[in-house]
């Protein structure tokens, strides 16, 4: 869950900033001109977008009244909440796939956690399974299978909860696992030349930083998020309110280009490395002697780009006193922005 400070920056980012808002009833656009923590949004310059007709003066929308986030082509999503009829061709899909993105909403404190709500995201749809009314018989009907099926990829974003509750409740052992939040730490440990942060990422912030979202695709992580901390029962609400359901949906839904972009990233380094190889061999003549046994000086040069990463992050970051690097402290460059900018 997102810190204070974490909160403070987020809104702090999305000020002046123009977004789209679906509402139940229509679609509006305005600039932002200040998010309260208590799950309100005021825009000014306020106009609907089918009729282009304005708004005067500031709107006030609350946080329950965003259906969805403004994107034409949204991925559907699906309720599973009983073991008939959708059940089956939802695990069966499922099963089909390669890679999935997979989220979970809880209840409880930490280690004592109940599972309400599993969401699964293929490429074309986002299936929410309401674990609170289907209990352990959908678990052991398939999706056991799938969780711990070590040829299905799952991208999740810090896998620890779901994890934990599937292996306490169910024992279920998530396998096969790609975390963009570990992901993006190891990114911030590379770019910086092995320094660690204080805190990891939320998942607005990952997909902010890597798939450049627009803000109004994140308002509805921001609004989930919010529900969560200010009503922590929420997900034991049934039947569960189609906002929340839109709001679910939109957490897994970016996860699977999520973690494309995360491993080009991860892998950045092994191709300058590579293509290093083969531009050094493009005159052989230069290399006769060279036992190739040897380590090549295009790798040993590694070293020095670590080293200049490592000094340009002591310019830009303070440290704690732990030597971590403090994420709040980042001072901006003028030059060319990398992952490790206003994060």
């Amino acid at each position: 869950m997102a810190s204070s400070a974490e909160e403070c920056r987020f809104m702090d980012d999305l000020r002046k900033k123009r977004v789209k808002i679906s509402l139940s009833e229509t679609q509006i656009t305005g600039v932002i001109q200040r998010i309260h923590p208590k799950k309100t949004v005021i825009l000014e310059d306020v106009s609907e977008v089918k009729s282009g007709r304005k708004f005067p003066g500031v709107k006030l929308i609350f946080g329950h009244e965003i259906v969805k986030d403004g994107d034409e082509h949204d991925i559907k999503y699906v309720v599973i909440d009983e073991l008939h009829e959708k059940f089956g061709p939802a695990v069966m899909h499922i099963k089909e796939q390669k890679v999935i993105g997979i989220g979970a909403d809880v209840f409880g404190q930490t280690a004592q956690e109940r599972l309400c709500w599993l969401q699964v995201a293929t490429k074309k749809v986002v299936y929410l399974f309401d674990i609170l009314l289907l209990g352990g018989q959908a678990i052991k009907n398939g999706l056991s299978m799938i969780m711990e099926n070590p040829h299905i990829l799952k991208v999740v974003h810090d896998c620890r909860c779901v994890a934990r509750c599937l292996r306490a409740e169910f024992k279920v052992n998530l396998t096969n696992v790609f975390d963009t939040q570990v992901a993006d730490l190891m990114l911030f440990y590379s770019e910086t030349g092995g320094f660690l942060p204080d805190r990891v990422s939320s998942l607005q912030e990952v997909l902010r930083l890597h798939l450049k979202l627009p803000t109004s695709d994140l308002l509805p992580l921001w609004s989930k998020e919010l529900h969560t901390k200010e009503c922590p029962e929420v997900w034991y609400i049934r039947p569960c309110p189609p906002a929340l359901m839109s709001l679910m949906a939109a957490s897994v839904r970016h996860l699977l280009p999520l973690r494309l972009l995360l491993l080009d990233a991860l892998m950045s380094d092994y191709t300058v490395l590579v293509d290093a190889y083969m531009s050094s061999y493009q005159n052989q003549s230069l290399h006769f002697d060279q036992d190739e046994s040897t380590l090549p000086k295009e790798a040993e040069e590694l070293l020095s780009v670590r080293r200049e990463r490592r000094e340009w992050a002591a310019r830009h970051y303070s440290l704690t006193d732990g030597g971590l690097v403090d994420r709040s402290s980042f001072k901006p460059s003028p030059h060319v922005k990398t992952h490790t900018d206003s994060i």
